[in-house]
C-alpha cells in the first residue's frame, strides 16, 4: 500500500479537486483507491457524497460513527483506542473515509501529545499514530493499494500527524507570489517534522503499536494554471511560472537545481486548470 498526501499550506490551489480526479484516474487504471478526507472543512466528502448522505453522516448520531472523527473519537476523549473506520463505497475500486467538520477539535490534543511523546508518554503515541492506524485499518478493509489523503491548508498539528503517515507528498502550486512564499515554508517544516518524529520514535516503549515511519518523501508538484479571460493579461501569471520549479527544488528538494523550463522538470507531475 502506498499513501500519498496532497498538501500545500496555501489554500485555493485546487487541491481537493485534484485529489478527486486523480483517484478516479487511478481506479480507471486498475488500482483500488481509498480516499481519506482529513481536512476539517470536509470539502472532499461534500464533493463525493449527496446532500442527503451528508445529512445522515453529520446530523444523525451525535458521535458521527461513520466519519473519521467517529473513528478517532475514543482517542480524542481519552476513553480508549480508535474504532475501525467506516469506508463509504463510491464506485467499484474507490472508497472514502468521510471527513468531519468536528475534526478540528483534535488539534489541541495532537499538539499537546507531540510534546508528551518526548517524555515517552505512551498515551501520546496512541494519539500521534491515530491517523496512521486508522488509514491502515480502512485500507485493509477496502483492499486498497493506494491511499490518497486530502488535508487542509495549514501547518498545524492535524496536518503534521497526517503527513507523518504519508509515504509521499504531492504539492499543488500556483504561479503566483503567495504560492512561492508558502513553498519556502513547506520544505523546512517537513524536514523539521521528520527529524522531530524520529526523535520521538526512539522513546516509544511499545514496539507492537504500529507507528508511522515519517517518510513524507516529495513526489513532485502539480502546476495550477489559470484559465484566463480575455480581459486578464497572461503575463501576470507567466512571469511566475519559471520561479515555481526553482523554488520547489530549493526549498522542498534542497538541491538548488534550476531546470531550463518547467516542461523539462521531472518533478513537475502535470498541469491542472482553474478559472480566475
Amino acid at each position: 500500500m502506498t499513501t500519498i498526501a496532497f498538501f500545500n499550506n496555501k489554500g485555493g490551489v485546487g487541491k481537493t479537486t485534484l485529489v478527486y480526479h486523480v483517484a478516479h484516474m487511478l481506479v480507471d487504471l486498475g488500482h483500488r483507491v481509498l480516499l481519506l478526507d482529513l481536512d476539517p472543512q470536509s470539502n472532499l466528502t461534500a464533493m463525493c457524497l449527496s446532500e442527503e448522505r451528508l445529512e445522515d453522516l453529520w446530523d444523525g448520531k451525535p458521535e458521527h460513527p461513520q466519519t473519521i472523527l467517529g473513528s478517532i473519537r475514543p482517542v480524542l476523549l481519552g476513553l480508549g483506542d480508535l474504532q475501525e473506520p467506516h469506508v463509504e463505497t463510491l464506485r467499484d475500486g474507490l472508497g472514502i473515509v468521510p471527513g468531519d467538520l468536528g475534526l478540528s477539535r483534535f488539534e489541541d490534543k495532537l499538539s499537546g501529545d507531540w510534546s508528551g511523546a518526548l517524555n515517552g508518554d505512551q498515551a501520546a503515541f496512541l494519539t500521534l499514530s491515530a491517523f496512521h492506524r486508522a488509514a491502515n485499518l480502512a485500507a485493509e478493509r477496502h483492499a486498497a493499494d493506494v491511499v490518497l489523503s486530502d488535508i487542509g491548508p495549514s501547518l498545524g498539528a492535524i496536518n503534521r500527524a497526517v503527513l507523518l503517515a504519508a509515504d509521499f507528498v504531492v504539492t499543488p502550486l500556483a504561479p503566483d507570489l503567495l504560492s512561492i512564499q508558502e513553498t519556502r515554508n513547506l520544505g523546512p517544516t517537513l524536514l523539521d517534522w521528520r527529524g522531530g518524529w524520529h526523535e520521538r520514535l526512539a522513546k516509544n516503549s511499545d514496539p507492537a503499536l504500529p507507528m508511522p515511519a515519517g517518510h513524507m518523501r516529495p513526489l513532485g508538484y502539480v502546476l495550477v494554471q489559470a484559465v484566463m479571460r480575455l480581459s486578464r493579461p497572461v503575463q501576470a501569471y507567466a512571469k511566475w511560472v519559471s520561479r515555481v520549479s526553482r523554488e520547489y527544488h530549493r526549498s522542498v528538494l534542497g538541491d538548488g537545481a534550476s531546470p531550463p523550463s518547467i516542461d523539462q522538470d521531472p518533478w513537475c507531475l502535470g498541469f491542472t486548470a482553474r478559472e480566475n
